[in-house]
């Protein structure tokens, strides 16, 4: 899969691409990461790539003509990927839309605002798709490019170093992560719980099942509103229930 960042500061997206999973992923060529910059499509001799808006008010905006060439210039490259602006405007970022854009594959070229702003003309004739990491204004889109890009590269098969990392992750399936805990087994008299040391699988899975809906009533109960509850986890909740009553009379 391959992601294309238009960008002011390539250096900052270029360096995203060199690190981690994501260098992992670009060396066993699962995917491929691609900065183009912006000012390079500038046409006078101080490189402008924005100037005041139209009507008066603070700020600058992005010009259209070095964008319009930068988006051409990327579509050049990859015919199929969707062009997609990082904006507020946008549809709000989650798991599920990372799991829809990983599953397509058709890669995807990012537009990173800087200023206050684009002009809206490239919105209305180059853009397919405005995305928002949430409802925060930042400086620019490379952070929030970056974001997305990392979050669907661990989707695409063979990019982390286990497929079933990412189908335990949180949001996955609407419900927090279960709790995750590592050598030493005792630290400052916090001890793993016994079941994770047993070595019986299936106490186990229960286990974190229970963790994971434990979590996700404490920390996002907005979840269960999204899916509804299996039979499975009604029963794990209603033995958590039971042992919250016992606990309550003790």
């Amino acid at each position: 899969m391959d992601f294309t960042v238009l960008t002011l500061f390539p250096e900052l997206v270029g360096s995203f691409f060199e690190h981690g999973m994501i260098l992992r992923g670009i060396e066993k060529k699962l995917i491929t990461g691609h900065c183009i910059n912006i000012r390079d499509f500038s046409t006078d001799r101080h490189n402008t790539v924005d100037d005041r808006p139209y009507g008066g008010g603070s700020g600058m905006v992005m010009k259209p003509e070095p964008l319009q060439v930068a988006i051409l210039a990327a579509k050049k490259r990859t015919p199929e990927s969707p062009v997609v602006l990082l904006t507020p405007q946008g549809t709000r970022f989650n798991q599920e839309k990372a799991m829809a854009l990983a599953s397509k594959n058709e890669g995807l070229i990012f537009v990173c605002g800087r200023y206050e702003g684009i002009d809206e003309r490239i919105y209305a004739t180059l853009v397919d798709e405005e995305i928002s990491i949430g409802d925060y204004v930042m400086t620019g889109g490379e952070l929030a490019s970056m974001v997305i890009i990392d979050s669907i590269a661990r989707l695409i098969p063979g990019v982390l170093g286990s497929l079933e990392s990412s189908k335990s992750d949180s949001f996955t399936d609407e419900r927090l992560e279960y709790a995750q805990y590592t050598r030493p087994e005792d630290f400052e008299g916090l001890k793993v719980p016994d079941v994770l040391l047993s070595g019986n699988h299936e106490k186990i899975d229960q286990w974190r099942k229970k963790s994971s809906l434990q979590h996700t009533f404490l920390k996002r109960p907005d979840l269960f509103k999204k899916t509804e509850l299996s039979a499975e986890e009604k029963i794990i909740i209603k033995q958590w229930c039971q042992e919250l009553e016992i606990l309550v009379r003790e």
